[in-house]
């Protein structure tokens, strides 16, 4: 795939299994109670202490998606990240798997158009338009992606370039199944739109991606390189 080529291999590239496991609510509760008796009987409590594991209050899917969005949006599709929220992003991702369907490539949601708001490697979404010295000439306006009935995932990735001159590259490729969570997508050549130049460059990519969770308002997914997506739904 060319150097400025951007896939579901934009969007799913890179993106891994992996998941859920330990105790999601810890309580330590340590005190001591030395009663005096005195000419009136005191209670004194020495100490007292409550831990509770943030992660922990989050009990449902409903929280995990809306803690999981606040951590992405207005992120620039997580450039201005540290490593550490990174690292929260996807201890939430985590979390989440625990309540997806099962075989959720065959879950009717995963049809409609997304906005990709997150890549845990942020120059994977768009290519080389998305490296750090891309963002020096391309400022990214919108990445979305739309997956259409019964196999088609079309990716579209619009920019300014030095601020001014609007343009797009988007992709268009066929689906197909590979079990009840991974896909494999096939793309046809990435068509470049500047101004008043339209052209198509470079040749065919493939990419696979498993769906580790989906509901209405948000889909995630894992590559075969590791990169864990965050597509929310538009409108």
């Amino acid at each position: 795939m060319a150097a400025y080529s951007f896939t579901l291999s934009s969007f799913f590239t890179q993106p891994t299994p992996s998941i859920y496991g330990s105790k999601r609510f810890k309580l330590s509760l340590q005190s001591s109670f030395p009663l005096k008796y005195q000419h009136n009987q005191t209670l004194r409590i020495v100490s007292s202490s409550v831990s509770i594991s943030n992660l922990g209050l989050r009990t449902g899917p409903d929280d995990l998606v809306a803690s999981i969005l606040s951590k992405v949006v207005q992120t620039n599709g997580g450039v201005s990240l540290t490593k550490k929220e990174h690292e929260e992003v996807a201890e939430v991702a985590d979390e989440l798997q625990k309540y997806c369907v099962d075989e959720p490539v065959k879950c009717p949601l995963i049809f409609g158009e997304w906005d990709v708001v997150y890549c845990s490697r942020p120059t994977s979404p768009g290519g080389g338009y998305r490296s750090a010295l891309g963002r020096l000439f391309f400022r990214t306006k919108e990445m979305i992606q739309a997956v259409e009935a019964p196999d088609t995932v079309r990716n579209k990735v619009s920019f300014s370039v030095f601020g001014f001159l609007d343009g797009e590259v988007s992709l268009k490729g066929k689906l197909k199944v590979l079990d009840g969570q991974w896909i494999q997508v096939i793309f046809e050549p990435p068509e470049l739109k500047v101004g008043a130049l339209d052209f198509r460059y470079g040749g065919e990519s493939e990419v696979k991606l498993q769906i580790t969770y989906i509901d209405e308002k948000v889909r995630l997914g894992k590559g075969s390189r590791g990169s864990l997506f965050v597509f929310q739904r538009r409108g």
